[in-house]
């Protein structure tokens, strides 16, 4: 594969991943619609810290350090 294909590779599938994420992320800012769902400040730390911590791996990696990779838990 070629520097130019890496490239386009790579921006493609940046584009969509990264807007996949903003996507997603707009979806659980819709589960602060207290009509609609039921949570407390414990609940939404652990969502802000997970997503936190995600993205301090995903500034890692992109460094050349190693990644951590946890899966949440409400």
């Amino acid at each position: 594969m070629t520097e130019r294909d890496k490239r386009q590779k790579f921006e493609e599938l940046a584009e969509k991943r990264v807007n996949k994420v903003i996507k997603d992320l707009r979806l659980i800012g819709n589960l602060s619609n207290r009509n609609n769902y039921s949570f407390d400040d414990g609940d939404v730390r652990k969502i802000m810290k997970a997503l936190d911590d995600e993205l301090k791996a995903l500034k890692v990696r992109f460094t050349q350090a190693r990644p951590s990779e946890k899966d949440f838990k409400l």
